[in-house]
């Protein structure tokens, strides 16, 4: 988005066109060579043999650097320095376990798009046995998800990420003799009103993006935070009666929760065990690394200024596919991290994209089906790689995306100023089905 200008009392912003798809489902299926489509039980648990040995060389590597830290192996002007270095080795170790933590939780993830394997059974027992182990209820969230992918950027349908409209947040009513509905120019008298409802202090915006990405996850699965508004209060995933789940899908939902409650069990008794210090630096430091990057990565992915956001009369599956971001995690840190972010996230963030366009290819496909779907969209004109992931990014977008319009079929963020950075280019009508699984 072009810098404000402004003259005569109104701000007005040059905007980016954003290109509305007219692609069907088979232009999209068809770009992507058949072989990618593949699915290998062998080599999908070849990775989860692999995650799980990196996880074991990096406990192994903190533990003996741990051990190594002592005045009998190593001198160090001052005796705190000591605790300070044992510190900081786990703190890395924190990190680098919450990555690959993260891995198998996409491992897991992709068990519940069926991209596993050829198995359902088999799915469905390595996702819950996976899921449980990361304190999430498999087929609660594999259904909630299911519904997201069948209906991304839907403002009544999607499931997660659903943009806040002006009257939800309890804004000015829309006036269009002094606002543009499309965002490209807002009087200043109105610009003022909305910045200070809405406005962020450089802190306030840093502590509330922090707060989303330390408990987003949690709160979406206990309070439907971020959720779709027209649930009522309170539904959550763990209620085998929530409105989001019908009655034959019960008993799922019940395996769900006794997952979940043998994973408290789990972590009770080894803190019980062994100490609850050890089972923090072992476990549950990762363990909240990994919620804080399932946020950052899907936030990331469904939000921008430049995705734009359906209701009912635009929208169709090709749309919502197309309504999300590829990004290289970690990428603003660097190639070395871009590359460790990719890699030990089984590349989740970088083929989003595709991800949506055919949910059930796995992961090591998934990066050459997507720079094939990536030719296809250049030639539409669509280029759907955003900015690189990361906590910059995600300061950002917190700031600059804060509602969007009760009017429009198609809709953008507008930012504090009631400005948006983008506005729809029409290309036609595109149809709908998606091949994504979804319980009948």
């Amino acid at each position: 988005m072009a810098a404000d200008s402004s003259k005569a009392g109104v701000t007005s912003v040059e905007q980016t066109p954003c290109v509305i798809p007219d692609l069907s489902v088979k232009d999209l299926l068809s770009a992507i060579p058949s072989h990618c489509y593949k699915r290998s039980a062998l080599r999908s648990l070849s990775y989860v043999v692999y995650d799980f040995a990196l996880l074991a060389g990096m406990y192994k590597t903190a533990t003996f650097l741990d051990a190594s830290i002592s005045p009998e192996q190593l001198s160090l002007p001052h005796p705190s320095l000591y605790t300070l270095a044992r510190f900081a080795v786990w703190t890395l170790y924190g990190f680098a376990a919450g990555l690959v933590m993260t891995g198998l939780w996409v491992i897991a993830h992709e068990c519940g798009h069926q991209a596993f394997s050829e198995s359902k059974f088999l799915n469905n027992l390595v996702g819950w046995i996976l899921h449980s182990a990361l304190g999430v209820p498999y087929h609660s969230w594999r259904i909630t998800h299911a519904k997201h992918h069948a209906s991304t950027a839907h403002m009544t349908e999607d499931q997660v990420f659903v943009p806040k409209t002006r009257s939800q947040l309890g804004l000015p009513p829309f006036d269009p003799t002094k606002e543009d509905i499309l965002g490209a120019s807002i009087s200043n008298e109105v610009k003022k009103e909305l910045w200070d409802a809405l406005g962020d202090s450089p802190m306030g915006a840093s502590f509330g993006a922090a707060t989303y990405l330390l408990v987003g996850w949690l709160m979406y699965l206990i309070r439907n935070a971020s959720g779709q508004k027209r649930y009522p209060a309170f539904t959550n995933h763990f209620n085998p009666n929530a409105v989001m789940f019908k009655p034959h899908q019960r008993g799922q939902i019940v395996l769900s929760d006794i997952g979940i409650v043998l994973w408290l069990g789990g972590v009770i008794s080894a803190s019980s065990y062994y100490g609850f210090a050890n089972v923090l630096r072992l476990y549950l430091v990762p363990y909240l690394w990994v919620n804080h990057w399932l946020v950052l990565i899907t936030f990331l992915q469904h939000t921008d200024p430049l995705l734009p956001h359906y209701r009912a009369a635009e929208f169709t599956f090709p749309r919502g596919a197309l309504a999300t971001l590829d990004r290289q995690l970690l990428g603003d840190c660097g190639k070395i991290m871009g590359w460790l972010g990719a890699h030990l996230t089984h590349g989740i963030s970088e083929t989003h994209v595709l991800h949506h366009v055919s949910s059930k290819i796995p992961h090591y496909n998934a990066w050459e089906a997507t720079y094939a779907l990536r030719k296809r969209l250049d030639s539409a004109g669509i280029k759907l790689q955003g900015r690189p992931g990361g906590w910059a990014e995600v300061y950002r977008i917190y700031k600059e995306c804060k509602f969007v319009e009760d009017e429009g079929n198609i809709v953008f963020y507008k930012n504090a100023h009631g400005l948006a950075a983008a506005r729809p280019m029409h290309s036609g009508i595109c149809e709908s089905d998606s091949g994504i699984e979804l319980d009948k």
